[in-house]
This record gives C-alpha cells, sequence and structure tokens, in this order.
C-alpha cells in the first residue's frame, strides 16, 4: 500500500480546475503535473496551487507528456468530451490508472476499445461518476439492499439543468457543449442518473442492460434563447441547433427492470436529478425527498403527496451508508454536496491500495454507450436497438467488491 499518490490532472477548465481544488486539501495525494490545451488555464491553476502552499507542478498543453513524465502513479481526465476514452486509452497503455471524468461516448467502437485496453494490458479507468456518492443515492442503494422497496421493477432519473447560458456562451467560455449541440441530437448526459440506478440493479453484476429506445421532442430553447440576447446574435443568429430540448430514453434489463432516462437542458427550469426507485413495497424520488411505503398510514394519506415531502431524512437516520456518518465541513464543501469528495477518494484509495475501482471499464462502457444508441434510435424514429455486453457473458458470474468502504 502506498502512503501516496502522485497524479497529474488533464483538463483545466471548470470542472478539472474545481477539482484540482479538492485534490489539493488532500495530504496524501501529491500534485505533479497539471496539462490544458490553453496555457493560461496551466498558468492559472499552478499559481493557484503555489499560492495555496503546494510546490509547483509540471506544466503542459501536451497531455503526452504527462503520461511520460516518471514516477506518475495515476492520471485524472477532465478534458472535452471528445477526448475522454482516447486518453484513457493512452494512459492505460502507458501502464497508468486513468480516472475518467463523465460524460457520454461518441461510437460503440471506442467503448470497446476502452474495454479491451483493460483487458490486454490489466491496467484499469475509473469512471468518476460522482452521482454514486450521493447521500440520497446511497442511503437508498442500501434500502433495496434491506428490501425496504421490495422487488425492484422500475428506476427513472433525468438530467434536468437548464445549460442555455453555458452552452450559448461556449465560444466564449472554450465550452465543448456549444459545438455538441449544434452537431448531434441524443442523449448526451447519460452517467449522472443511470450511474446510481445501475449500481442499484447490479449491472455487470447478474444483470446487464439488454436494450433501448429514445424519442426526443423539437429543437427551440436554444434559438429562443439566442434571439433573446443581442450578443449572441452575429455568432449564433443563423445556427440551427440540433440538440433537441427533451430526450427520453428507455431501457430494458436482462432481469425485467424498465428504466426511464430524461435529458433536459434546453428549456427553463430548476435542477433535478429525478432519481426514482420503485418496488413491489415502495418507492423513493428525489423531487421532494419522498419515501411511501406500502403501509396502512401511508395508503390513508395517498391523496396528499405534501404529507411525505422530506421523509427521506427519516430514513437517513438509519439507512445512510457509513460514508455520510461524519461528514466534515472540508467535505461537504468540497462539491456538490460531498458527493465530489467521495469519488475522488474512492480513485485516491484504489490507487494507493492497489486494488480495481468501484466504477471499472465495464460499467464506464455500458454507462456511456447510451449516448451514441440515442443517437441511432432517434435517428430511425425511435427504434429499439440492442445494448452491447461489454463483459462478454462475464455479468453473469461477477460479484460487486467489497475491498474498502468505498465500494459500491
Amino acid at each position: 500500500m502506498k502512503n501516496s499518490v502522485n497524479i497529474g490532472i488533464i483538463g483545466l477548465g471548470g470542472r478539472g480546475a474545481s477539482m484540482v481544488e479538492v485534490m489539493a486539501k488532500m495530504e496524501d495525494v501529491n500534485i505533479l503535473a497539471v496539462c490544458d490545451k490553453y496555457q493560461d488555464r496551466v498558468d492559472n491553476v499552478i499559481k493557484k496551487l503555489v499560492g495555496g502552499g503546494r510546490p509547483a507542478p509540471m506544466g503542459t498543453v501536451d497531455y503526452n507528456e504527462v503520461l511520460d513524465m516518471p514516477g506518475i502513479d495515476s492520471v485524472y481526465i477532465a478534458t472535452d468530451w471528445e477526448c475522454h476514452v482516447k486518453i484513457a486509452i493512452d494512459s492505460m497503455k502507458k501502464g497508468i490508472p486513468a480516472a475518467m471524468e463523465v460524460g457520454g461516448a461518441y461510437t460503440i467502437d471506442e467503448c470497446w476499445e476502452l474495454v479491451h485496453t483493460y483487458e490486454e494490458t490489466g491496467v484499469w479507468t475509473m469512471m468518476m461518476e460522482n452521482c454514486c456518492y450521493g447521500e440520497r443515492e446511497m442511503m437508498v442503494h442500501n434500502m433495496v439492499r434491506e428490501g425496504v422497496f421490495g422487488d425492484i421493477v422500475f428506476c427513472s432519473g433525468q438530467y434536468a439543468h437548464d445549460l442555455r447560458d453555458e452552452v450559448a456562451y461556449g465560444e466564449k467560455n472554450r465550452h465543448y457543449r456549444l459545438r455538441n449541440y449544434i452537431a448531434r441530437n441524443c442523449e448526451n448526459y447519460p452517467t449522472h442518473e443511470l450511474g446510481p440506478i445501475a449500481k442499484i440493479l447490479g449491472i455487470n453484476y447478474g444483470n446487464r442492460f439488454v436494450s433501448m429506445s429514445s424519442v426526443c421532442s423539437r429543437a427551440a430553447g436554444m434559438e429562443d434563447f439566442v434571439k433573446q440576447h443581442k450578443d449572441l446574435k452575429p455568432s449564433l443568429g443563423n445556427t440551427k441547433f440540433n440538440q433537441t430540448d427533451i430526450v427520453k430514453t428507455f431501457i430494458k434489463t436482462e432481469n425485467g427492470e424498465l428504466i426511464e432516462l430524461t435529458l433536459d437542458t434546453c428549456l427553463p427550469r430548476f435542477y433535478s436529478r429525478g432519481f426514482t426507485v420503485r418496488g413491489t413495497k415502495g418507492l423513493y424520488q428525489e423531487d421532494g425527498d419522498i419515501v411511501f411505503l406500502d403501509k396502512k398510514l401511508y395508503r390513508k394519506n395517498e391523496w396528499d403527496q405534501k404529507k411525505f415531502w422530506g421523509r427521506g431524512k427519516k430514513f437517513a437516520r438509519k439507512y445512510n451508508h457509513p460514508l455520510w456518518h461524519d461528514t466534515t465541513k472540508e467535505m461537504l464543501e468540497a462539491g456538490h454536496g460531498g458527493m465530489d469528495w467521495f469519488i475522488i477518494r474512492a480513485w485516491i484509495v484504489s490507487v494507493k491500495n492497489g486494488t480495481l475501482p468501484p466504477i471499472d471499464v465495464y460499467d464506464a462502457a455500458a454507462w456511456m454507450c447510451i449516448t451514441p444508441l440515442s443517437e441511432l434510435s432517434i435517428q430511425n424514429g425511435g427504434a429499439t436497438v440492442e445494448i452491447p455486453d461489454f463483459t462478454n457473458g462475464k455479468y453473469k458470474n461477477r460479484t460487486p467488491r467489497n475491498d474498502n468502504i468505498y465500494d459500491i
């Protein structure tokens, strides 16, 4: 077991730069190198690290220099979506475990290449899906294990986040979403909602995704947003956005569960991941933090939803995951209410212990492939498409790891 971990950070945009700040607070993490294709981002991160008392890391605009640097134990990848898988593959081929930020894949082939590279090299990549470590997601996972909701038959989730400003000003802010929203129409960000659901349903551990279909609304939100902002008209006034406002995806599993995903980023609304789990004995619903059980007292008030708002707090006292028992202010302020701290620690502990990560390449491939498959389904009028088994049958006998507290 290593006492500390030497890491390189590749990608220093909004997500990457914020995660650098979190990692810099961890005494067992040594930041040896930082990289971004924009030199000013590299310079700004180095300046902040040095200002915070950290040694100056090597700075570069070429990620290969990070992979070739002696002493690097692992790299964290937070680049444009288009680069995630390629850099992870290059890292594994260099013998360096990678932590890869979230986002959908572009092709099924790159999902297979990610898996094959791991199987050929024995070097892993972990998908950094922080929502798997959300307080309520972990609580509900425990409740499912304890049978509180009975036999699970349906789960749903959404990425409901008004991103019109981020997308429209993508050129100014050098953000990759703009070009993606112009060029593609798909479920482009499935893993926030799908990751926790996949873990609950045992996907790749005795269960798997079998087929899916996606349908969409028309695209109106982004073009309307551009019209409302005069400063956007010169650059985007005549732009057609292919990404539609609402995308619905339905996934069937081998064990018979149905999953519903919603992408909702181009219309005004409040933020929600819409995390919902339903079974024969009850449900959990994120919106309202509702727990409803099949008991006489609950059924008596079934017409008054407000009576069930906030019930998650009561069940948290009994079913919260141990990670959430002794949280500190530093953890909770690290980002997204604590999830960012825990996903980083899960990665770092895996590197230190030399163990496999809790979210592996098979998970990454199964979750990321939803994006290109949704694109295909939409292009064919919502046709059902098969989802590959990236484990090649191994899912039937795989069991979830239990090496440490971060295993989920």
